[in-house]
Formats: C-alpha cells, structure tokens, sequence
C-alpha cells in the first residue's frame, strides 16, 4: 500500500465552488494506467492530473491527465490545477518547471506573490482546420440548437488546437449563449465523424470592457457533459481570432481575458496570451489564478 496525495483545486478563480474543479495527485508514481483511470471516475473532475518524476535531465517531471473515461492529451485548467497543488505542498518560490506531456514538453512558470501564487502555462503548437462544409455545420447547429442568424459572420466553423482540438462556433449573443441545451448524443455521434471531442460556443457580447468574451464548451464524448472553464479552448480562440484578423495586434501579440462557467453558477476567467510573426501566432499562454479546495491521502 502507499499513500498518494490528492488536492482538489478550483482553476481560474480564487473563489471556492468557482471556476473548474480539477483532481491532482501530486505523487503518481507506481499507479498503473487502470488505476488513475479509476481515481479520475472516482473524483469525477472534467479532468485529474497525475504527476510523475522525472526519468530525463531533460524536464523537470511528467505529467498524464484522464476525464471520468479516457485518457487526454493535455488539459489547460488542470494543469494550473497540478501545478498550484504542487507549488502549495512544496512551498515553491517563483519558478518555470519543465514537463513531459504527450504533446511534447512544455513550461509551466509558477509565479509566488503574497503567499499565493498564479500559474501560466505554454500550449502547445497552435493548429487550425478548414471550415466545416454545409452538411457538417448544419448538423453542428442543429445539435446545439442554433440557427444560420445565431451566428457571428467574421466566425468560421472550424476545428482549432494547441494539442487537444476544439470546435469554435462564434455567435452573436450572450443570452443564446446562456440558453443553449444542446443534443449530448447528437453532438457525441459528430464527434466519432469529424475527430474532434470539444465543442466551443463563444460571443463577444460582453457588458465589461476587461471581457472579451464569455463561452461555453461541451465534449460528451469523452464523459464531459459541460465544462466550466477550459484553457484548451480558449487558448486556441486566441490564436483563431489573430488568424482570422478578428483583433488588433499590439506589438506583434495579443492578449485577452475570456470568462466561463456563467450558466452553470462557477464562473471563471482565464487570461490568454498569443505572440505572432508574420500574421501567424507562434506561442499562446494561458494564465490563471486557483484556490486549494481540499487535500486528503488515499491508499492503494
């Protein structure tokens, strides 16, 4: 038996009960595959992240992440999550950290200030695919309940990435927005058609000037009916608006803060960051603040 740490740490929000739950084990080591598959249904988190020495000089660990039902490639709101659990039970100072995930290794910058600390986290490549064709985009709106006028015009339908895909659908409204109940089983049939298992509903109706956008994501088909906050989503909106020329660029970059999790009572906000050159982004950041909900020991 051994004793495997586990936090439950609310990501982009500094509210308990605020912004997206995800699981940490801080100390993976010896658990096999079926077993983190069993502690991510258990914990029931959209995402739990699992962490691991490292077995190279050349980063500073591994890290794996699971839904309630399948193995992910990356996850944005659980590794802040990871990262804030780490950070907190080492008392870390300010510092990037190096880790191997199945995109490849990325850097995660842990930043200490007043005894708390806000993480960023390096995406990874950023990948765009054509737009939908007739057929496919009037299955989309259909499943989610939206009409051909709900849609915002400078908004192509089309799959966005920086290692774990999402469909971006701009509309017009945040009220729609709100509303949708979109046909879980019709988008989960679409998903197995067009390889992609996230859908991301977004508008730029917003009454604060700080927001640029407020959205919503559901991916039924890997076990995740809503999601609250997702920095795989919003981080490939970034680099999606600079492709399309949607935003002005300020010094060749292109910050925004995007907010999440209205509808579902755990609103948060997550800060996106996207350098460019030549019109195309190069590196997109995520950044988000987190609040410890619990910590406990479980033995296996």
């Amino acid at each position: 038996m051994k004793k495997y740490i586990v936090y439950q740490i609310d990501s982009f929000t500094k509210e308990k009960f605020k912004g997206n739950p995800a699981g940490v084990v801080l100390n993976a080591d010896g658990l096999s595959e079926q077993q983190m598959q069993s502690i991510a249904r258990e914990l029931n988190n959209s995402e739990t992240a699992f962490l691991f020495e490292s077995d190279s000089p050349n980063y500073d660990g591994q890290i794996r992440y699971f839904t309630p039902t399948k193995e992910v490639p990356t996850c944005g709101h659980a590794t802040i999550g990871a990262m804030y659990a780490k950070a907190r039970e080492e008392n870390l100072d300010s510092c990037t950290l190096n880790y191997k995930t199945q995109i490849g290794v990325l850097p995660f910058d842990i930043e200490k200030s007043n005894g708390d600390y806000l993480i960023s986290m390096t995406q990874g490549k950023f990948e765009l695919s054509p737009e939908f064709d007739g057929e496919t985009k009037q299955h989309l709106l259909t499943a989610l309940g939206l009409e051909l006028s709900d849609l915002d015009s400078r908004c192509p339908i089309q799959i966005a990435s920086t290692g774990h895909s999402k469909v971006m659908i701009g509309i017009k409204s945040r009220a729609k927005l709100n509303s949708l109940d979109p046909s879980l089983e019709e988008l989960k049939s679409l998903s197995e058609n067009i390889g992609c298992n996230g859908y991301f509903v977004f508008t730029f109706d917003s009454d604060s000037k700080d927001i640029l956008t407020y959205g919503r994501m559901f991916a039924p088909a890997i076990g995740v009916s809503e999601d609250p906050v997702t920095g795989n989503a919003n981080g490939p909106l970034g680099g999606y608006l600079v492709r399309h020329q949607i935003i002005t660029l300020q010094n060749n970059s292109f910050e925004f803060t995007g907010r999440q999790g209205e509808q579902m009572g755990r609103q948060g906000e997550i800060k996106v960051a996207v350098s460019v050159e030549n019109g195309l982004p190069v590196k997109i950041k995520i950044k988000g603040n987190a609040h410890a909900v619990f910590r406990t020991e479980m033995e296996i």
